[in-house]
């Protein structure tokens, strides 16, 4: 999953002068000004990012439907008498938040 939208890390290299910066193994690369080989993106830039701009749209979509699952479930639950439909639902929430997780920066 990527955590952080393509337009923050495109705005953030041409502020700073990095180029031509792409994504391998969820690492975020780029050149630096006057470099010849691209370097990871400092982490400290990754999170000032994340903390500017909080959730991408990829990761929202993600806790909402992580919410609306768990509701679902728990109604369900309750109507059908039944644990089944909620144990699905944490199911669902627990990859939800494994798939958050960030990776070490």
């Amino acid at each position: 999953m990527n955590h952080y939208a393509d337009q923050w890390i495109d705005s953030w290299c041409r502020d700073n002068g990095w180029t031509d910066w792409f994504i391998e193994q969820s690492r975020y690369w780029g050149f630096p000004p006057n470099a010849v080989m691209p370097v990871p993106i400092p982490s400290q830039a990754l999170r000032a990012l994340k903390s500017q701009y909080g959730l991408c749209f990829e990761e929202r979509i993600w806790s909402v439907s992580a919410v609306l699952s768990a509701g679902v479930g728990a109604i369900l639950s309750y109507l059908l008498a039944s644990p089944m439909p909620l144990v699905a639902a944490f199911a669902y929430c627990a990859i939800v938040v494994a798939r958050m997780e960030e990776e070490d920066l």
